[in-house]
């Protein structure tokens, strides 16, 4: 199959997206596709008509994740700051001669749904799921919502449109953090009104809309769901602080254990739960939810991620290998599920 590997674009979470991309680009070489990785904003300057015919490695100038997240001026630049249009060079046309586009694209625009809806109009097929359900997930205070109505067990939270509100979280410690994004970017654990108020400052500059959360201390756990299948959970166990963006993607920072250590009745627990959430946000094809068990073990799902990391310390893979699968089989069983909904719905 001629496949396009899209990564990258504007999203704070694009250093993890070109890793993925370059990940998956790999394996679906390794497989026998002809595979093409693009930068989605960055796009293919050369000729576009032979591109699945080149012999390119095109994976080889993508650099490890760092600790602190991409300076998105400097990539803009790089397409020059006045230019508007999001898609780069050659990526529509691309993408249209491809027999469906792997999505390795992670927050902001690759997971909210828009470029979905692209493709939707434009009759690209691609991975995971729909528009209308990445809209859903990808807005926390919206995934809240359709939570609750479907008896999924979430923490508390309330909405901030502006960091001039006034709404002060009844106690300490609480959880702030950005309405859509990912890789914990956004994300602070504050113990005080000082902390509280600064937080509150710094997810602005990310998002305008911020949530606070109730904090739930305990066990953090991750399950991911594909084709109706909840897969074997990982307990993440980062060694300091919380599972933010330098724990998930610098090697050595967290301790994760897939299977999970959990009896019988907990791991039926949360698979059911990671079930509910995903039919609950109505998604396609494969999600991860994220959840943390308290000491009294009832679970709370955080969030459900569409387009998940698929890094050498991403989560999904650690899951499939747990089940026999391969990081190869995983990235062919994703297509052939996505292929699979496009075949269902014509």
């Amino acid at each position: 199959m001629k496949i396009v590997v899209l990564a990258g674009g504007l999203s704070t979470e694009r250093d993890v997206s070109l890793v993925t991309g370059r990940c998956v680009y790999k394996a679906l070489k390794d497989i026998g596709h002809k595979a093409v990785l693009l930068d989605v904003f960055l796009g293919y300057e050369g000729d576009a008509d032979n591109v699945f015919d080149l012999d390119t490695d095109w994976s080889e100038k993508v650099a490890p994740v760092s600790e602190t997240a991409p300076d998105l001026d400097a990539v803009r630049a790089m397409r020059g700051q006045a230019i508007k249009e999001f898609f780069g060079p050659n990526v529509i046309k691309i993408c249209q001669a491809a027999d469906i586009v792997f999505m390795a694209l992670h927050g902001d625009v690759g997971e909210n749904g828009k470029i979905q809806s692209a493709f939707d109009l434009l009759g690209i097929k691609y991975t995971g799921t729909d528009a209308y359900s990445s809209a859903l997930a990808m807005n926390k205070s919206t995934s809240k919502m359709a939570f609750k109505q479907y008896g999924v067990s979430t923490p508390d939270c309330y909405m901030l449109k502006s960091a001039d509100d006034d709404h002060k979280p009844a106690s300490y410690p609480c959880v702030v953090k950005i309405c859509n994004g990912g890789s914990s970017v956004g994300v602070y654990i504050v113990n005080n009104e000082n902390e509280y108020n600064s937080a509150v400052s710094d997810a602005f500059s990310y998002d305008s809309k911020v949530m606070v959360e109730q904090y739930i201390k305990g066990r953090e756990f991750t399950c991911c769901v594909i084709d109706g299948q909840a897969l074997p959970i990982v307990e993440i166990e980062p060694k300091s602080g919380f599972y933010d963006y330098k724990n998930k993607y610098q090697a050595g920072s967290t301790i994760e254990t897939c299977p999970a250590k959990l009896d019988a009745d907990q791991t039926a627990k949360i698979q059911a739960e990671a079930i509910k959430a995903f039919n609950a946000l109505e998604i396609q094809t494969y999600a991860r939810m994220d959840f943390i068990m308290d000491d009294k073990g009832e679970v709370f799902c955080l969030e459900a991620n569409t387009l998940p990391g698929m890094t050498p310390t991403s989560l999904i893979p650690q899951e499939a290998a747990a089940m026999g699968k391969s990081y190869n089989e995983l990235c062919e069983w994703i297509i052939e599920i996505s292929m699979k909904k496009w075949t269902d719905n014509a």
